[in-house]
């Protein structure tokens, strides 16, 4: 547990709407998927409280802070979304306050989610979207009803692995833990 998988640049913190924290574990998610599903993915979730620790010191990250980070064997699944349906999920996490996305930027007004952009695009309501998200959330958790009985695609990826695996990638292209607030979720004035 005290073995060190990568180094942090920064301290990563967890806040809402947006924080770095969460942009770190939604781009792992989101990037992990479309390699291990071998799929492309629209947009990559992460409940706010699916996040265990406030905060990612800067230096030595080990296998322990991880397992604190993650320490549910929570599984990494697609599931295809209507846009109506995204809508209605993305209103839920605007209402919570505003959880860690990747693949798309949304504002939330009035405790709803509105100007969401996925790959640069207005939302469709018609178009079908490949998203990532734990098992937990997609099969209700957390009040999210609506992705109850919506078909999940899985292999039996745990989250936690999609986190290790992120992180090596990341140490193979030269690069360390890190990520910075991009405006992915704001509060609309």
């Amino acid at each position: 547990m005290n073995d060190i998988v990568g180094i942090a640049d920064i301290s990563l913190e967890k806040k809402s709407p947006e924080c770095t924290l969460g942009n770190f574990l939604a781009d792992a998610f989101f990037t992990m998927a479309a390699e291990k599903y071998d799929t492309k993915i629209d947009a990559a979730f992460l409940n706010y409280g699916g996040m265990r620790l406030t905060q990612l010191p800067a230096g030595n990250v080990t296998n322990g802070k991880i397992f604190e980070l993650m320490p549910f064997d929570n599984l990494l699944i697609l599931q295809k979304l209507k846009g109506d349906v995204l809508q209605q999920f993305l209103d839920l996490t605007a209402a919570k306050g505003g959880w860690p996305v990747a693949g798309l930027s949304m504002q939330i007004k009035d405790k709803k989610a509105v100007n969401v952009m996925i790959g640069g695009k207005p939302l469709d309501p018609n178009a079908t979207y490949t998203t990532v998200n734990s098992d937990f959330v997609a099969n209700g958790g957390d009040n999210a009803d609506m992705l109850r009985g919506i078909p999940q695609i899985t292999n039996g990826y745990l989250m936690r692995d999609a986190i290790f695996d992120y992180i090596k990638k990341l140490k193979s292209q030269g690069k360390n833990i890190s990520a910075k607030i991009e405006n992915r979720v704001t509060n609309a004035q």
